[in-house]
């Protein structure tokens, strides 16, 4: 049987792979790590996870969790090894994501089906079965030959840092432990602030330094993703009514919902990280450290320079 050639062996990838070799279909990955790097990925593992540790809600009341129910129900490899490296997220299903990466590596070099080419690929093999699995991380040469072959002036990136706090430089007298309306278990901390703490942490935000563009000129973003200072500067309550929103979230010293939020997810099963959620940003990391610590509970933050997004 002809093999299938899959470029690519991030989470598409490898979820394409496992569901061939369980069909008995053989398969080859070409994943260019560790020959060729990409500047935010850290491990050589395949479905190696560079943005949020988090897959988003399970609920079937939402999009969400409705497509990993259906995906569940086809085996999928990718929902499988996120339940087995679970961390704690509430009604989220988040990961610890080193383990998560090696375990759908393991799985898939068990498979007599599947060979890893670890090599680039610059162009798009003109025979055989091919499913083109790269993303925005993709090399500068396999890029320019996409920009050909879709007739395109460009394509776009733009990267930003996704803060994630060590676990022991967090004053755990200053948060509370809770997950929104109560759902699933208190996986959260919870740093409440107040309407001053609030406009302050904002007005910061706003006037910060950040990171010059890889495309000067364009700054373009993708709005379901945006850093937070960007947020910042469209309203002071932009933030209020984002990743930011108090609601659900009941302080025990107060009995009330602070004014607004920011909430620490588990990052590893150790626990002992934790990442920003919603967080994301392009302040430069010395602004980071001034303006973060300006959160109750951070004052004294350590900021692990680990993943960033892409």
């Amino acid at each position: 049987m002809e093999k299938v050639k899959i470029i690519g062996g991030g989470l598409a990838g490898s979820e394409a792979a496992w569901q061939l070799a369980k069909r008995k279909i053989p398969v080859e990955i070409y994943e260019m790590r560790p020959v060729v790097t990409t500047p935010v990925h850290k491990t050589e593992y395949l479905a190696e996870l560079v943005c949020s540790n988090s897959f988003k809600s399970t609920e079937l009341t939402n999009a969400s969790g409705l497509l990993k129910e259906e995906m569940k129900k086809l085996d999928s490899l990718l929902l499988r090894v996120a339940e087995e490296t679970r961390v704690p997220a509430g009604v989220a299903l988040a990961v610890d994501r080193e383990l998560f990466a090696k375990r759908v590596q393991e799985i898939l070099l068990e498979s007599p089906y599947v060979t890893v080419i670890r090599e680039e690929v610059k162009k798009i093999p003109e025979e055989g079965i091919v499913i083109v699995a790269t993303g925005p991380l993709t090399s500068s040469d396999f890029a320019e030959h996409l920009i050909e072959i879709l007739d395109t002036d460009s394509l776009y990136f733009y990267d930003a840092v996704s803060p994630i706090i060590y676990a022991d430089s967090i004053n755990y007298e200053k948060v509370f432990s809770a997950s929104r309306y109560g759902k699933g278990e208190e996986a959260y901390l919870n740093c409440p602030m107040t309407k001053e703490e609030y406009e302050r942490f904002v007005e910061e935000l706003v006037n910060a330094e950040t990171v010059e563009s890889h495309y000067p000129g364009e700054e373009k973003f993708f709005e379901g993703c945006l850093p937070i200072e960007v947020l910042a500067r469209r309203g002071i309550d932009t933030l209020r009514y984002g990743p930011m929103k108090p609601v659900g979230l009941i302080d025990p010293k107060t009995g009330k919902e602070p004014y607004a939020v920011v909430q620490l997810r588990p990052e590893n099963i150790q626990k002992t990280l934790y990442s920003m959620v919603g967080f994301q940003t392009r302040l430069k990391f010395q602004e980071q450290r001034r303006i973060f610590r300006m959160i109750p509970g951070l004052e004294n933050a350590g900021i692990c320079k680990i993943w960033s997004n892409a």
